[in-house]
């Protein structure tokens, strides 16, 4: 599902005001990129990327302004189209009346901020970067534990829901249950987050629906976290070889992301919590260069080594 942002989103996010072009506060915004119209104010408008959001910082505004009247509103005309979601002029610098008369003819609205013209386009295109992302929903619940973003997935069934909540009574955090928003913020970056109709929710099976920060806490929740680890839970087949040393990392894709995955069989006796816990912390061990099954590994080589010498 793409997200519809439009121009009073903006004003509603951002320490903006509306100077002109109250008619077209509704226009949707369509692109993430943000346009400075540097090259167009000396009157080429032939690949003029009319659809993106203007912003006019000191540079432009100084050139406009040493034009002669018939250029200055030539260059508004041109600049307010019917599709431009909208103008922002940002340091707090004074807005000519030609350009407020072509906003107002064409409902182009001009946004007005106090803020330095760098600050002003990073925030508004992370802002827009974040609403633009390519999005999916996974089912299964994402804990925070020490740090790391952990997904456990698993059939329905299997536990997912009680080992979030044994590893919230442990200290670690809550997500979300069930149903877990993600977006790809980065080409190698996925950020997870609840739907906000159960945000902070748990259904365990024979108890019903929890709220955990009332139970907890406001420690015992957060509401996105960046995705690190994957725990696929399954029940215990006992024909199936398993990963007894680690030496295998395994992956799953999520949009265009590869996340390390750990499979994990379930089956009475199992302390599930603790073991997502300790492949959090091997998981940031491995990140900082120690990995104990390439140790084992080097040291069994080694004693074979040995052995075949003697």
């Amino acid at each position: 599902m793409a997200a519809i942002v439009r121009t009073k989103d903006l004003l509603e996010n951002f320490n903006l005001v509306l100077i002109a072009g109250e008619d077209g506060i509704n226009r949707e915004i369509i692109t993430s990129d943000i346009s400075r119209p540097g090259i167009e104010m000396t009157g080429y408008f032939k690949y003029y990327p009319k659809e993106r959001l203007q912003l006019i910082g000191k540079t432009e505004m100084t050139y406009f302004l040493d034009l002669n009247d018939e250029q200055k509103r030539d260059r508004a005309k041109n600049l307010c189209t019917d599709i431009t979601p909208g103008i922002v002029v940002s340091r707090g610098m004074d807005i000519p009346e030609i350009l407020i008369e072509e906003s107002n003819k064409s409902g182009v609205p001009i946004l007005h901020s106090p803020r330095k013209t760098t600050r002003v386009i990073s925030r508004l295109t992370n802002y827009l970067e974040a609403k633009f992302a390519p999005f999916t929903a996974i089912h299964g619940v994402l804990v925070d534990i020490y740090g790391v973003g952990v997904l456990i997935i698993g059939q329905s069934g299997v536990g997912k829901s009680e080992t979030a909540l044994e590893l919230v009574k442990r200290g670690h955090r809550l997500v979300a249950d069930d149903s877990v928003e993600i977006r790809q913020e980065d080409y190698d970056s996925l950020i997870g987050n609840s739907p906000p109709l159960i945000e902070h929710l748990l259904e365990i099976r024979g108890l019903g629906i929890i709220n955990v920060m009332t139970l907890f806490g406001a420690g015992s929740v957060r509401s996105k976290k960046r995705i690190s680890l994957v725990i696929n839970l399954e029940n215990w087949d006992e024909k199936k070889q398993y990963d007894r040393l680690g030496l295998d990392e395994d992956t799953m894709k999520i949009m265009d992301v590869h996340i390390p995955k750990a499979t994990i069989p379930v089956r009475p006796g199992r302390n599930l919590a603790v073991i997502i816990e300790v492949a959090a912390m091997n998981y940031r061990l491995k990140r900082m260069g120690v990995n104990a099954a390439e140790e084992f590994s080097d040291r069994l080589t080694t004693m074979i080594e040995h052995e075949q010498k003697d």
